[in-house]
This record gives C-alpha cells, structure tokens and sequence, in this order.
C-alpha cells in the first residue's frame, strides 16, 4: 500500500514551522500541490511576516514539488477568503484542508484574563470553523474532501495551566463529530489529531533532551494517512515519539432507576454502578445515543 497524493491540492495552516511545516513537506513529496499558510506571529500570536511561509515553500520547490505561500490569519474572514480564491485560481480545486494553526496563552485560571481566552479559542477553534467554512462547498462539489482538525491531549484530559487552550481543543473534536456526518454522503472524511511534539510551540514546557525523540516528523505519518484516498472518519488519532494510538470517548453501560421518585440521593446510592466503565462502548450521537435510553428505560429490571 503506497499512500499518494497526485493529483490533490492542500492547504496547510500554521505550516510555517513545527508540525505543519512536517505535514507540507510530506504532503509535497508524496505529490501534493501544497498552500503553505503562516501568518508568521510570534507563539502568543503578536505581529506577523510572510518569512516562514515563503521559506517552506522554497523547501518544496527544492524537492521538485509544487507550493505557495499565504500568509492570511485564519481568524480574519476576508484573509481565509483570500488563501481559497487564491488556491482555486492557481489549481482549481482544494482536495484536504490540515487545520494547524495556533497560539498560547498559557497562564492558571486565576491569572488567566478574558482576552487571553478569547484569543486561543478564536485561533484555535474559529481559525479551524473559517478556514473549514470556506473550502466546505467546493469539497462538496468535488465529492470529496479530507479535513483535519488539530486537537490536543490537554482536550481530551486536561492539563494545568491551560484551560483556554484545552476548551478550544476539545471544540474542534465536538466540531469533526458532528462534520463527519453532514459530510458522509460528499465523501469528506473528517479526523482529529492529538500530537506530542517539541517544537516552538512547547519548547520551554519539555526538557531538551525529548527534542531528539518528540519530532514532528515522527507525528505526520499519522496524519498523511488521516488525510489519505482510504482515510477513516470521525477518528482521534494521538501521536508522537512514533507511537500512534486511537482516542474515543466512552459511555457507561448505565443503569435506569425509574422515572417516579428520582432523587438525587438515588443518584449517589447507584453512583458506583452509573460510573462503571467495565462494558463501557463508544459515545453515539443522535438516533443511536436516544435508542440505547429508551431501550434502558424500557427494560424491565
């Protein structure tokens, strides 16, 4: 099995260096026609420079590929705009979108200001929905499209110091969830990374000595065939140092206790047996996730 990309048009965010430079110059070699966008700020986001962009793109045509450079933010309407009608006039059509883009804030909750929150979620959750928004048609018009969100373990788990950033993350995973069905019969598949890498995004929160082991080039494996002809849907994929594993979230078997007489001390009485993961399946939205409560309260226990 040989995963190529002849053929296919890209656009990467934040490729400008760290993980979504790897993920560019991957997709190149496997014959991608790459859109390297970096607004070029600094970690928190302050000012810009096309610099980093146009230096991945040189990277690409060094290799024999094909690339531009946009240097949008993914937070501005009119910029997303802009680095889709610029694809579309340079390549006339958009086959995956890798949403990588992001900064840090990172500070406790007490410390934290509401302007540090409202930026990470708007870079990291609005900075994927617009850029998504924009390529959603024509990847429907083409029957095909491959998105990919960026996620984090501080999502999925938490992690002190960050909750702007781990709201963000786990919304792009509440955001592919629901994607995955509106873009099942168009042939968009839509997944969900949660990488460990060492770049400038997490240089001062990791030691050095797991520069040599957290690369990104360890991580975009996992992505290039998340975005591949035979990619899944739906899917959160945590990766780094090489190790790759599948992430879900999970539903207690659960228990009815009736609907006369509910109370909350019914509630702590059975709290050992509705928080029993041990036939625990994966969490399924809609008609699935409705039968699976009416079937529980019908039951006769």
């Amino acid at each position: 099995m040989s995963i190529r990309f002849d053929g296919k048009v890209a656009i990467v965010t934040g490729a400008g260096g760290g993980l979504g430079r790897s993920h560019a110059l991957e997709l190149a070699r496997r014959g991608a026609k790459v859109v390297v966008n970096d607004l070029g700020g600094s970690r928190d986001g302050s000012g810009g420079s096309s610099e980093a962009a146009e230096k991945v793109v040189a990277e690409i045509k060094a290799l024999g590929g094909d690339a531009i450079a946009n240097g949008s933010s993914v937070t501005d309407d009119a910029g997303v705009a802009h680095m889709v009608k610029q694809t579309m006039d340079q390549w006339g059509r958009i086959d995956i979108l890798i949403n990588n883009a992001g900064i840090l804030r990172d500070k406790s909750f007490s410390k934290m200001t509401m302007e540090d929150f409202q930026l990470v979620v708007d870079v990291h959750l609005m900075g994927t929905v617009k850029p998504t928004k924009a390529v959603w048609e024509i990847m429907k018009e083409q029957n095909y499209g491959r998105i990919m969100v960026t996620a984090s373990s501080t999502g999925l788990y938490g992690n002190f110091g960050q909750t702007n950033y781990g709201a963000a993350k786990l919304a792009v995973v509440g955001f592919i969830n629901t994607l995955k069905l509106e873009g099942q019969k168009n042939n968009i598949r839509c997944n969900a990374l949660a990488p460990v890498a060492y770049t400038r995004m997490t240089s001062d929160l990791m030691p050095p000595e797991t520069e040599q082991m957290l690369t990104p080039e360890s991580v975009s494996p996992g992505v290039m065939f998340l975005v591949s002809e035979d990619a899944p849907t739906g899917m959160i994929l945590c990766a780094g140092a090489g190790v790759f594993a599948a992430a879900r979230m999970d539903e207690a078997e659960g228990v009815f206790l009736g609907r006369e007489g509910l109370t909350a001390e019914k509630v702590a009485e059975n709290w050992d047996k509705i928080s029993d993961f041990s036939n625990s399946s994966p969490f399924f939205m809609g008609g699935e996730q409705t039968g699976k409560f009416f079937k529980l309260a019908t039951e006769k226990k």
